[in-house]
């Protein structure tokens, strides 16, 4: 579904991306691994349209990506999250979700001048999917009323409910306690069940033999070593660079 070749980002002189190439195949869950400053988060940005590329190619579902807006990324199929929810904080949870649903439409002021059969159709799509992620909590209540790992939860949903062929997810499950990494072990194997093709970045080693299909681990702004999560917990090159030392 994306195929990166020779993919290149510079800070300051320094090569934040250097030269990455790999593939993330369909219907599957991959996860792109590495310590911290290993690139990861920027290869998140240059797929999804924040910062632009240098050098190299990122050919999603038969459209290059490189030189699209992100908005137009985003209505090719893409969907992300990021590390820290981002939240219309003087909204509720249903109204923010809503504006996920509603992105298609880019004339703001029309997201809310729906009939009422539509309104009422898209808070029950609403409502389900806070039901499926677990996100026990009134939605008519202040988004910033949300836990930290309640807003894992939230950021998950807005995902999905936009519309997408492709999920991003950077560090889901970071910072939550146990029971709730639990959860969402559960629901990516759902969503994996359900047809979706997921790339996540994860430091939770046990978290990733747990979920995913693929590992790619990077350090110092490239690719160490890509393969099964047998095969990449096994490779003594990535042990010495990354997991030997957590």
């Amino acid at each position: 579904m994306l195929n990166i070749s020779n993919l290149t980002k510079s800070f300051g002189g320094v090569k934040a991306v250097d030269d990455v190439c790999f593939e993330v195949p369909k219907n599957a869950i991959t996860a792109l691994v590495g310590p911290n400053g290993a690139g990861k988060t920027t290869v998140f940005h240059l797929v999804s349209g924040l910062i632009e590329a240098e050098a190299g190619s990122m050919l999603f579902d038969g459209h290059e990506l490189k030189g699209l807006p992100a908005w137009r990324r985003a209505r090719l199929g893409i969907s992300r999250t990021f590390q820290l929810a981002r939240l219309f904080k003087n909204l509720s949870i249903e109204e923010n979700l809503l504006l996920a649903l509603r992105c298609d439409d880019d004339q703001f002021v029309r997201m809310w001048l729906r009939g009422a059969s539509q309104d009422a159709q898209e808070k029950k799509t609403v409502h389900e999917m806070l039901a499926f992620v677990g996100l026990e909590k009134n939605p008519q209540a202040p988004v910033m009323e949300l836990s930290y790992g309640q807003q894992k939860l939230f950021d998950l949903a807005r995902a999905l409910l936009n519309p997408h062929t492709f999920l991003m997810l950077d560090e889901p499950v970071a910072g939550v306690n146990p029971v709730l990494r639990e959860q969402f072990k559960t629901l990516l194997k759902q969503l994996q069940e359900k047809g979706e093709t997921i790339l996540l970045i994860e430091h939770d080693m046990d978290f990733v033999r747990a979920v995913v299909q693929h590992v790619i681990v990077m350090d110092q702004g490239a690719v160490l070593a890509k393969g099964t999560p047998e095969s990449i917990f096994k490779n003594t090159v990535v042990l010495d660079a990354y997991l030997g030392s957590l």
